[in-house]
């Protein structure tokens, strides 16, 4: 029998036991090129996990995963949500002279790692040590995003940092023809040029127990129902760490005292304490028992913010410096509402106060959040996000991506099956075991100078009704 007689026999058998994809393994007819590709049919997919060995990281990266694939219809039928918008924003500084490996170079002072890519496998040089395992998540959030659409990420090579503030800052590149490092952060902020990515915290954070982000909204969602709306707590609840930022030592003082009750509850939380108990007193689930919540950033932004939205409470935002990728096109008044850091506490006494007083518009808000996160915030268009962002950033690169000396390539298995306990338990959880059934959502267009500005507008104009306290309840 001929090598393309077998090959043909192998492809039919392959389709007759599953109407639903077709394999190709190239590799039986070239010598020189080893590509499995996965062509979808009826949104069907084949599952491949974890294969690991012995429990022992594999050495080389195995072969079994496709590495290329197909759609019957490259076309999508699902938009990105209005966030997407700001993946032009965040690419704008570099969009008229693009990204030359100079530019790309500079940043590595001030990243934890390089990332390469290159015919759609992951090569990582490690430059500083992360606080905790913020890179090790991170970069199994890439791995997942390679195998969710393989063959689908171009080729590029980017600089990432994993700490909390941002490191490019736009007065340092006011001089003429002097470009800023793209560097690659999980937040941002007006004055500065980082490129905000989604945080670690999507695919777990073994530290404190928080497992990946769809089993851990699954779990905050049940958890909304065991009170109903009215009958939770009148008052604004606050549970985290208040050492790291003046905000939320501040927002300590608005604690109820003897002489002062400002509507809020605060509580300070102890990991040392809450990691000897098993983190029994700090389950997110179990914390939405108040009609509001309060959302203070910490030495920058926090990865609380999305916990706490989805609480169904009205969520207040005292004054965000810092933004991630997804709450720019949040709304005060729609998805939460606004406290200024001035007179913080009369401001959230106030806020409780009309939303006992209002309580179908108090509820309207903290489901608007809320909804906001769960038809937004699907994993699928967090990879989305990954997808577009890396796809556009790709074509600014004006050099050819290379694996530098030094550079190690990473794949599920070397990364997971040598782990044990948490760090393991949350990497196959949140592991992606087929390639995608559906293209990534389609981009809405960039934002003209126009639509931004009224955006904006419309944002300020919401924020001044809170200041002003003529809140349009009919909105």
């Amino acid at each position: 029998m001929t090598r393309w007689t077998l090959f043909s026999v192998t492809v039919l058998a392959a389709f007759v036991a599953s109407s639903f994809f077709l394999e190709i393994d190239l590799s039986r007819i070239t010598s020189t090129t080893i590509l499995k590709t996965i062509i979808v049919f009826n949104n069907q997919q084949p599952q491949f996990p974890l294969n690991c060995t012995n429990g022992k990281s594999a050495s080389t990266c195995p072969s079994y995963y496709p590495t290329k694939l197909e759609f019957d219809d490259d076309s999508s039928n699902t938009s990105c949500p209005e966030y997407f918008r700001w993946i032009h924003e965040d690419l704008k500084p570099w969009e008229s002279t693009g990204i030359t490996r100079d530019m790309v170079e500079r940043g590595k002072h001030i990243s934890h790692f390089r990332l390469v890519i290159v015919n759609g496998k992951a090569y990582i040089e490690k430059f500083a040590k992360s606080y905790q395992t913020r890179d090790v998540f991170t970069i199994w959030g890439i791995l997942q995003l390679l195998r969710l659409y393989p063959g689908k990420i171009p080729d590029l090579e980017l600089m990432f940092q994993c700490g909390d503030r941002t490191v490019v800052f736009k007065k340092d590149f006011q001089v003429p023809k002097m470009s800023p490092p793209p560097v690659f952060h999980y937040c941002g902020e007006e004055n500065s040029y980082d490129i905000v990515f989604p945080d670690w915290t999507f695919w777990g954070w073994a530290e404190l127990s928080i497992r990946p982000w769809e089993t851990t909204l699954h779990n905050i969602l049940e958890g909304n129902k065991l009170v109903k709306w009215k009958d939770r707590i009148p008052y604004a609840f606050w549970k985290g760490n208040p050492t790291v930022s003046i905000i939320r030592r501040e927002l300590g003082k608005c604690n109820t005292t003897e002489k002062h009750d400002w509507n809020a509850r605060i509580y300070d939380i102890q990991w040392l304490r809450e990691r000897a108990s098993n983190f029994e007193n700090s389950k997110l689930e179990n914390q939405c028992t108040f009609r509001y919540k309060i959302y203070a950033e910490g030495t920058t932004w926090s990865v609380s913010e999305k916990y706490i939205i989805a609480c169904d409470s009205m969520t207040m935002f005292i004054e965000p410096r810092y933004y991630d990728f997804f709450t720019r096109s949040m709304l005060p008044l729609q998805h939460y509402w606004p406290i200024n850091t001035k007179n913080m506490c009369e401001e959230i006494k106030y806020a409780v106060d009309w939303g006992n007083a209002h309580l179908d518009n108090a509820q309207a808000i903290g489901n608007g959040g809320t909804n906001y996160i769960v038809e937004n915030l699907k994993m699928k268009f967090v990879y989305d996000y990954m997808f577009h962002l890396l796809n556009r950033y790709s074509k600014l690169l004006k050099f050819k991506p290379t694996i530098p000396i030094g550079a190690v390539e990473i794949c599920s298995e070397s990364m997971a099956c040598s782990l044990r306990g948490l760090r393991k338990s949350f990497m196959v959880e949140s592991m992606v075991t087929s390639p995608s059934d559906t293209p990534p959502c389609t981009m809405p267009p960039p934002y003209t100078p126009e639509t931004l500005k009224e955006f904006l507008q419309e944002k300020e104009n919401l924020i001044k009704q809170v200041k002003t306290r003529v809140i349009n309840t009919k909105q």
